[in-house]
């Protein structure tokens, strides 16, 4: 189990990479050199009128730079999230971490699920794992996000609410749609999911 940290991150990068959807790149070594695919880490404002924290799954691990990648939802101007979506290389926020239990590393067929601003947390697995995988993604639309870093990494089913692309509908329509089958399941998503 890994020892989480408070410390202070640095702004590697930061764009914007759907609507509401940015990714972010933190300087954290000691948190990254801890962290497991699955956790998360909780992200302080620079506001001191928000005393609670964040909490955002890692997308990306690089232990070797001692970076974090973090792909979050803009929600609103009161949950912070606004807040880091202005933040820019060279910027510095608090954060501790890594948070929670990550996935356990199978090595059988699997699913990797993830719907909406569950997706992010499905790449770092995606790259971990040693087995044949089938990764379903679900978004409301053709905005999607992340989908030619997951297609390096398996096989890519799509749903989509409206159809527009792939299955119309949820990841399990995608997955009986496509007559899909596993021995274990990641996934990360919605409550309906």
């Amino acid at each position: 189990m890994s020892k989480k940290q408070k410390m202070t991150a640095v702004v590697i990068s930061q764009e914007k990479i759907a609507e509401d959807i940015y990714s972010m790149w933190l300087k954290a070594e000691p948190v990254a050199a801890e962290a497991v695919p699955g956790q998360f880490i909780s992200m302080y404002t620079n506001d001191g009128a928000k005393l609670l924290p964040r909490p955002i799954s890692l997308c990306e691990i690089d232990k070797e730079k001692g970076a974090l990648r973090v792909v979050y939802r803009v929600t609103g101007e009161k949950t912070g999230t606004k807040q880091f979506s202005r933040m820019k290389a060279g910027d510095s926020l608090e954060v501790m971490g890594p948070l929670g239990n990550g996935f356990p590393l199978k090595s059988k067929k699997a699913f990797l699920i993830g719907g909406g601003i569950g997706i992010p947390p499905m790449l770092e697995l995606a790259k971990q794992l040693k087995c044949e995988k089938q990764i379903i993604l679900g978004y409301r639309n053709s905005d999607m996000f992340l989908l030619d870093e997951f297609k390096k990494q398996g096989e890519v089913y799509i749903a989509t609410e409206d159809g527009s692309v792939g299955s119309k509908g949820n990841v399990l329509d995608a997955i009986r749609e496509n007559e899909l089958d596993a021995e274990v399941i990641y996934a990360c998503g919605p409550t309906p999911m």
